[in-house]
């Protein structure tokens, strides 16, 4: 499983033992910090997994350290912890790409479903980056012409109409590039190349 990693942010001490406690005992490798800077200096932020924050701490907020880690694009999946009157600030954190939020005091049957489910699109995301990764490898072993060409092949245009886009470009210099390219990519049609640069955003 590529998304196993749990962290606990919370600055009180009796919420983080039994949190941790509690994860610990269903098999889960947990850390916990005290504070949303010690998280954010102490913690893997690149690692999939789930972060459960605390909304109000002394400090840096529970909306801020989420915050930073958008700015970081951390894969890491985000559950808010809150108080009661601390639910429309919670939606509204999903609404901007949390997973989810759980309202203090929560069963613990809740908060270790919530929580499935959160690693459960932990894994996607990090399936999805790495998916992500290995595009992106591939389309770094294309020249930037063959990269141009690709661009033209994927709009399905013919190879006389891209030497036009790309001149001064003769015919066979495009239909090499275009052999080339469709080599290093393991592609035969540019409807699999127009399928890849899309899904990929390249």
């Amino acid at each position: 499983m590529l998304a196993n990693h749990l962290c606990v942010v919370d600055d009180d001490e009796a919420v983080r033992r039994s949190l941790g406690l509690l994860l610990l005992s269903r098999g889960h490798a947990v850390q916990a910090f005290a504070s949303g800077e010690a998280f954010l200096a102490g913690a893997d932020l690149q690692r999939p997994g789930c972060a459960i924050l605390d909304l109000r701490m002394e400090g840096m907020s529970g909306l801020q350290v989420f915050d930073a880690l958008r700015a970081q694009d951390s894969p890491l999946v985000v559950i808010f912890l809150s108080g009661h009157g601390d639910i429309p600030i919670a939606v509204d954190a999903v609404q901007n790409g949390a997973f989810g939020w759980l309202e203090k005091p929560c069963s613990d049957e809740r908060l270790l479903d919530t929580i499935a489910k959160a690693l459960q699109k932990a894994e996607e995301v990090a399936v999805r980056r790495q998916a992500r990764q290995a595009a992106q490898a591939l389309w770094a072993k294309l020249t930037p012409r063959e990269m141009q060409v690709a661009r033209l092949v994927a709009e399905g245009l013919p190879n006389k109409r891209i030497a036009q886009e790309l001149a001064p470009l003769e015919l066979r210099t495009v239909e090499t590039h275009r052999a080339h390219m469709f080599a290093k990519l393991g592609f035969s049609s540019s409807l699999e190349l127009d399928r890849f640069l899309r899904e990929h955003e390249l």
